[in-house]
């Protein structure tokens, strides 16, 4: 079976390590220090935009963030940005 996150195969290797990472439990002090929020991107709070892609329009989007070592939002950031600047 393939297995794929933010476009990258995962290895068998890699589901492994995190299952035997899972089981031996986490350190919950931890991980609340890392999930208190986002980090904020401005003055203001972020909002969530939902968008429908075709599957061709998110493989070129996630080909483009590969190539520029960006993850999905990071990409569609930039995009954003270069199409207002247009205007």
């Amino acid at each position: 079976m393939s297995r794929k996150m933010q476009g990258r195969e995962i290895s068998e290797a890699e589901v492994g390590a995190w299952v035997a990472e899972a089981e031996a439990g986490y350190d919950v002090e931890e991980l609340r220090k890392r999930t208190i929020g986002r980090p904020a991107r401005g003055a203001e709070a972020s909002q969530v935009v939902l968008v429908r892609l075709t599957a061709d329009e998110l493989n070129a989007l996630m080909e483009r963030a590969v190539r520029e070592h960006l993850n999905r939002s990071e990409a569609i950031r930039a995009a954003l940005a270069e199409w207002s600047k247009a205007a």
